[in-house]
């Protein structure tokens, strides 16, 4: 640690900030997308049409039994070969995240969805609501705040998988943080410090899902 130079470090952040945008702006993408078609596949996983609940079931359970390293590479080589078309890397990234996402979001939100008490949406019909202003105004509303914990909980292992881009040349942090490392031979420095980046973020989310949880145990 004697020859550790901390200078390399300060004078790098703005490099790495241009990074933790493109990390951030992932991580979002995922999340928004995710939890958008997740909970559409939630409520057809609960349906009782049974076509509709198979083939929700059938998407879950593919995706959540695939890697997403896999599934990036899918989105990445093997669509553009099957359309015959480049659909370039940020396009390819952000599409697998979401449909990647959506399947462990759909789980997520089903036991939000399972755990609302069947009286209250029984008491929404008998009010005159339709289903979908059952789901909009008692179940959903209070499914996710049921949830919230365990989906920032995922918003965090979506944040560090982000990470992974690098397989498709895309400069995320940890890659901003590897090339300044490599071109200047600071490979400590740069290492400990996206460690650090990474552990603080985390931190904070994690600080965030105990005030919730001690938040909705009340």
């Amino acid at each position: 640690m004697e020859d550790f130079d901390i200078h390399v470090v300060f004078h790098s952040i703005p490099y790495l900030a241009e990074g933790m945008v493109l990390t951030l702006k992932l991580t979002l993408y995922g999340i928004g997308g995710g939890l958008a078609l997740g909970t559409l596949l939630a409520l057809a996983r609960l349906s009782t049409f049974k076509p509709l609940s198979f083939i929700a079931g059938t998407y879950v359970n593919f995706f959540r039994s695939m890697p997403l390293i896999l599934v990036i590479f899918w989105f990445y080589f093997l669509v553009p070969m099957a359309i015959g078309q480049d659909l370039g890397a940020m396009f390819s990234v952000v599409t697998a995240f979401v449909l990647f996402e959506a399947a462990y979001y759909c789980e997520i939100m089903r036991a939000g969805i399972q755990s609302v008490r069947t009286g209250q949406p029984a008491a929404g019909s008998a009010l005159g609501l339709t289903y979908a202003q059952n789901m909009r105004y008692i179940v959903l509303p209070q499914a996710f705040r049921a949830m919230m914990p365990i989906l920032l909980n995922q918003a965090i292992i979506l944040f560090q998988d982000t990470s992974l881009v690098y397989v498709v040349g895309l400069g995320d942090f940890l890659v901003h943080a590897d090339i300044v490392a490599n071109r200047d031979n600071r490979l400590m420095e740069m290492y400990i410090t996206a460690a650090i980046v990474y552990f603080a973020f985390c931190l904070f989310g994690q600080m965030q899902i105990v005030k919730l949880q001690r938040k909705y145990a009340t």
